[in-house]
């Protein structure tokens, strides 16, 4: 059966139906809200409720969008609601790009950098404001296109590919910033055989 027919037979009173969507969406829901929140406890409860959200709205669903984009609508919102009722701003993604880690050579300091890079990147994520983390997230995390993170966010595509591009370029200045602060520490490491990390 394809995702209307069992929302269709949901709405019929089907109750296995429900439990097929679940099957299919519950590890996109989960990953989605995990990524927005990054707390394990905390995501497992906010997919709980956005399970409950999704069955209550079955009906507004139009099968012109896919459903798993329309998911990932109801989860975004309902996590960006959480989220500014409780005054948090701790949205967390994985690596933009592989490239963080060029120009280093594979060895144990170089494992030791490129893991801090990826932590810094966390954290500059971290410190950027929902209009460019939610995009970036939808984006380079769950792969979506621009045209489904327009339909997501309600947002003009012409504006969800410049908070995209303005987001890369505020965390390609971070990281440069970044690596220009810790560019002393690093020649006191190589000097002094990687003293300073702890090697």
């Amino acid at each position: 059966m394809t995702d209307y027919d069992l929302v269709l037979a949901c709405i019929n009173g089907d109750k296995t139906a429900f439990n097929e969507l679940l099957q299919r969406y519950k590890n996109l829901v989960y990953s989605v809200t995990l990524r927005m929140v990054n707390d394990k406890e905390e995501a497992n409860d906010l997919a709980q409720e956005i399970f409950i959200k999704i069955y209550r709205n079955l009906e507004k669903y139009h099968p012109e969008y896919r459903f798993s984009t329309w998911v990932i609508k109801v989860a975004t919102n309902h996590v960006i609601d959480f989220r500014r009722k409780r005054r948090q701003d701790t949205i967390s993604i994985d690596e933009v790009g592989d490239t963080l880690a060029a120009g280093h050579t594979d060895s144990p300091e170089a494992a030791y950098i490129a893991k801090e890079q990826r932590q810094i990147l966390h954290d500059l994520i971290d410190d950027l404001p929902d209009m460019y983390k939610i995009p970036i997230v939808l984006y380079h995390q769950q792969g979506l296109s621009y045209t489904e993170i327009s339909e997501i966010t309600g947002e003009p595509l012409s504006k969800v590919k410049n908070r995209i591009f303005r987001g890369r370029k505020m965390l390609k200045e971070s990281l440069m910033e970044n690596k220009q602060k810790d560019e002393p520490t690093r020649e006191k490491s190589r000097i002094t055989g990687g003293e300073s990390y702890g090697l």
